[in-house]
């Protein structure tokens, strides 16, 4: 019988995305390792229309929403 636990599975290649905002290509780790994970700014995400933003955007729409 196979342990559940030695089966691996292939992590995903990170998703390629283009910012909402820029346009600006970028990656998107769905295993939970993405970059915005590591942010101190946070949006409601997403914004009706949009999909993720690249770190500029996300800092610049964060600043914005703090005034």
């Amino acid at each position: 019988m196979t342990n559940p636990k030695e089966i691996t599975h292939p992590q995903p290649a990170p998703r390629r995305l283009a910012c909402s905002r820029c346009g600006i290509e970028f990656g998107c780790d769905l295993s939970g390792n993405c970059w915005c994970a590591e942010e101190t700014a946070k949006l409601p995400m997403p914004v009706k229309g949009e999909d993720c933003l690249c770190r500029d955007c996300l800092r610049k729409a964060a600043g914005k929403s703090a005034k």
